[in-house]
């Protein structure tokens, strides 16, 4: 074997790494795989393939997907619940590289 030992390290750590088939995402999400089949289809969340055509979900898609099944489980409609995680993904990301925004307004008035 000579695959390196720290880029499997890495893997465990990227939140990104397409590690889970659909069949343990949806358990591990407590849903249906039609459920994540809804948010790929909504745009939500899309799988990387395998070599086999298999869906693979990294772990930041199952938190999406988890935060998703709450806001359907409140009575949110699948599209609107993808819409408010859309939303809060961008204010989150403007928050980010907009660290200073808030405050440099507050101190010019």
């Amino acid at each position: 074997m000579s695959s390196d030992p720290s880029r499997s390290v890495s893997k465990f750590d990227d939140e990104d790494y397409p590690a889970f088939t659909m069949g343990r995402a949806a358990e591990m999400v407590g849903v249906a795989q039609p459920f994540l089949r809804s948010l790929e289809e909504a745009g939500l969340i899309v799988p990387e393939r395998s070599s086999g055509g298999h869906r693979r979900y990294s772990r930041r898609q199952l938190r999406k997907a988890e935060r998703a099944r709450r806001l359907v489980d409140q009575g949110t409609p699948v599209s609107a619940a993808c819409r408010i995680i859309s939303l809060e993904d961008q204010l989150a990301e403007y928050t980010d590289e907009n660290p200073s925004d808030g405050q440099e307004k507050g101190s010019s008035a």
